[in-house]
């Protein structure tokens, strides 16, 4: 067999100086670690020591204009909910807006109720929390709206008794607008007023309760609803130009659903020449100065307006009907 030609042994000092260079990059590699771990600190401490006691001009500029926007209500802070509103729509084409936008332009309560829900719902269960309460009686006649917009309707206790007085009133014309997802909240269920309701592929029915409630109140002609998130809805109001003379927000009940929910509404209102008023309940809980209670009062003191009490109910009231906002 042949074999390939050898190489010629390497001179004697070339193989020393290589052995020398290969145990000396290992140093030399730590020595450059060590001097870039070194500079690193001390820069490091030269920065903190500089700084302990004086933020970067940067940093003052950013707080500096946090705290401008809050005080004073300024794009890009988080009193701007971006939809711009519609040209208004006329208090009586409301009804029939809604409608089309969200129901094809049919009823939802015809041929209601389906088949796979009938005998799952009972004829009448209105359930919920302060529905009665004096303030929307003394809300409505002074009010007197043409469209009332409640977020957050579950059941439809405050809607239906809202119907109900427009017609003791006199306002057989007032349109209650309900905005609710109809899904509850985790574990709701579990709660004592509600363990026995039926649930069907996930679906635990609060809609067609609530439909069954509104028609057994003889009020399908008085309330139309739209089965969204709050946030979504009012924003859909917004851009279709549906306001109302009195809004009640009582949705989610956390600091940021309620501060959210507020300032979309507010969008919404639409002072008449008696004024317009947003309310909601809840100004009063366990949760104390960290939920809605929290949200009111910093959405007044934003806006400069006055935060009135009725109950468990907070009342913001618009005096002029030229208020801009």
């Amino acid at each position: 067999m042949k074999q390939e030609p050898r190489s010629p042994p390497l001179p004697h000092h070339f193989r020393y100086s290589k052995r020398i260079s290969s145990a000396v990059k290992p140093v030399v590699y730590f020595i450059c670690l060590l001097l870039a771990y070194s500079l690193g600190y001390l820069s490091s401490y030269t920065r903190n020591n500089y700084t302990h006691n004086k933020p970067p001009a940067h940093v003052n500029a950013v707080v500096s204009y946090v705290n401008t926007a809050i005080s004073s209500g300024t794009e890009g802070d988080h009193n701007n909910f971006g939809a711009v509103c519609g040209e208004a729509v006329p208090s009586q084409n409301i009804r029939h807006t809604i409608l089309e936008r969200v129901f094809k332009g049919i009823s939802p309560w015809q041929n209601f109720p389906p088949p796979r829900v009938d005998n799952l719902l009972r004829k009448k269960w209105v359930k919920g929390w302060g529905s009665k309460g004096a303030v929307f009686e003394n809300l409505i006649r002074k009010v007197r709206p043409k469209t009332i917009i409640e977020v957050g309707t579950f059941l439809g206790a405050s809607a239906l008794h809202m119907v109900e007085l427009t017609r003791r009133l006199g306002l057989n014309n007032t349109q209650v607008v309900c905005i609710d997802d109809f899904r509850g909240w985790p574990g709701f269920s579990d709660h004592q007023k509600f363990k026995d309701m039926k649930m069907v592929n996930g679906d635990v029915l609060l809609m067609y309760q609530f439909m069954q409630n509104v028609v057994n109140g003889n009020a399908t002609e008085s309330v139309v609803y739209m089965p969204f998130s709050s946030g979504s809805a009012l924003e859909k109001l917004c851009e279709w130009g549906v306001f109302g003379e009195l809004i009640e927000v009582d949705a989610g009940h956390d600091f940021h659903s309620a501060w959210s929910d507020i300032n979309r509404a507010f969008k919404l209102l639409k002072p008449g020449s008696a004024g317009g008023v947003l309310f909601g309940h809840d100004y009063f809980t366990a949760a104390d100065n960290r939920g809605v209670r929290r949200a009111v009062n910093l959405f007044a003191s934003v806006h400069n307006l006055t935060v009135q009490v009725d109950g468990q109910h907070w009342v913001i009231h618009i005096t002029n009907p030229s208020f801009s906002y």
